[in-house]
C-alpha cells in the first residue's frame, strides 16, 4: 500500500497514531529451520512508536534509531548473537545467500543498538528506519518493474493504536469503512490466531502435568502406606504412651511433605541439567528453548511440596486410626 493511507488513517476519530512499516527477509532465499516459526526479519522501526507499543522492548547495549540518520540498526538478540555483533560493529543486510543473483543488492548498516533478550519475535528482528527498508524493498524489486516504482512511496502496512477506552474491534471496522484500499485487522483477529496456535501444545503440557500429578500423588501414597504398615507396632507404642491422634497425624503428614520436597528438588536439578544442556547445543541463529526463571524454581518445588502434604493425608488418617492394642499385638 502507499503511504499516504497513514494520514487518512490518522483522521480517523478514535485513532491515537498510526506508523507506516516494512518488513523484508532478513536472509532471502534461506530454507533452514527458522527459530521455532519465528523467521529474521528486517523491520521498519519509527522510535516514536515505543509510547504505543504493547510489548515493551529494553535495550541491553547502545541507543535506539535516530530517524534522521541513514544506515543504523538495531539487533535482537538472537541475530546479534549469531553473528557476533556488538555496537559500533557493522552488518551488511539482507544477508546474501549462496545462490544470490549478480543484481542482489545489501546495504552496510552500523550497529547502534542491541534489544535485550525477549525469547519472542524481537530477537529475530534487525530493525532500521522507514526509508531504509524502504530502499532495500525497491532494491528487492523484480529488475522489470525496479525503476517504475518509487519505494519511498510503499509500505507493507500500517500498525494503528487508538485512543485510551477506544473499542479497537469497532475503530478497525471504522478505517475500513472511511479509508478506502486499506484492511484493518481487528485485535480479537490476531488474539484468536495465537489461542488456536497455542491450543494444541497447552492441550499437550496439560495433559503432562495431569499424569505427572496423578503418578506422583500415587507413588507418595503408595510409600507412606507402606511405612505405616511396617511401624504398626511403633505407632501403636506411641499411642499407647500418650501421642495423640493430631500427633501422629502430624508425623506422617511431615514425612509425606519431605518426600515431595526431596522429589522436587531432584526432579528439578535433573530438569534444569536437561534444558540447560539443550540451551547450549541450540544454534547461534535461534533463541533458547527453554527458560529457568526464580518464579518457576518456586512454582516447581512448592508445587511438589504441596503434592506430598496432600498425599499424605490418606496414609495419616489411615495411622491415626490405628487401635494402640491391636497396633501392639500385630508385631
Amino acid at each position: 500500500m502507499t503511504v499516504d493511507k497513514v494520514q487518512q488513517i490518522r483522521n480517523v476519530d478514535g485513532v491515537a497514531a498510526a506508523f507506516p512499516g516494512i518488513s523484508l527477509a532478513a536472509k532471502p532465499g534461506d530454507v533452514g529451520v527458522v527459530n521455532f516459526g519465528v523467521p529474521d526479519m528486517i523491520v521498519s522501526h519509527d522510535p516514536a512508536s515505543t509510547r504505543y507499543q504493547t510489548l515493551k522492548t529494553e535495550l541491553s547495549a547502545g541507543r535506539d534509531l535516530n530517524v534522521s540518520t541513514g544506515g543504523e540498526v538495531v539487533l535482537g538478540y538472537s541475530l546479534a548473537r549469531e553473528f557476533s555483533k556488538k555496537i559500533g560493529d557493522t552488518i551488511a543486510l539482507p544477508v546474501k545467500p549462496k545462490d544470490a543473483k549478480p543484481d542482489f543488492v545489501q546495504r552496510d548498516f552500523k550497529v547502534v543498538g542491541l534489544l535485550a533478550k525477549t525469547q519472542t519475535a524481537p530477537d529475530n528482528m534487525a530493525m532500521v528506519s522507514l526509508a531504509d527498508a524502504q530502499y532495500l524493498l525497491g532494491a528487492g524489486l523484480p529488475e522489470a518493474i525496479r525503476g517504475k516504482i518509487d519505494p519511498t512511496t510503499l509500505a507493507s502496512g500500517i500498525e494503528v493504536y487508538g485512543n485510551p477506552g477506544v473499542n479497537l474491534d469497532q475503530l478497525a471496522d471504522k478505517i475500513n469503512s472511511a479509508v478506502p484500499g486499506v484492511k484493518a485487522i481487528k485485535p480479537t483477529v490476531i488474539v484468536n490466531a495465537f489461542k488456536s496456535g497455542g491450543a494444541v501444545f497447552t492441550a499437550i503440557t496439560t495433559g503432562a502435568a495431569l499424569l505427572a500429578l496423578i503418578i506422583g500423588g500415587l507413588a507418595v501414597i503408595n510409600t507412606m502406606l507402606m511405612a505405616v504398615t511396617e511401624r504398626v507396632r511403633e505407632i501403636g507404642l506411641k499411642k499407647a504412651v500418650g501421642a495423640h491422634t493430631r500427633d501422629i497425624m502430624l508425623e506422617v503428614v511431615t514425612e509425606s511433605t519431605a518426600i515431595g520436597l526431596v522429589g522436587g528438588l531432584v526432579g528439578f536439578g535433573l530438569g534444569a541439567l536437561v534444558v540447560t544442556i539443550a540451551d547450549a547445543t541450540t544454534p547461534p541463529s535461534q533463541s533458547s528453548l527453554f527458560l529457568i526463571t526464580p518464579t518457576l524454581v518456586i512454582l516447581a518445588i512448592g508445587f511438589s511440596v504441596v503434592l506430598g502434604a496432600l498425599a499424605g493425608i490418606i496414609p495419616a488418617f489411615h495411622a491415626a486410626r490405628l487401635d494402640p492394642v491391636t497396633a501392639l499385638r500385630a508385631a
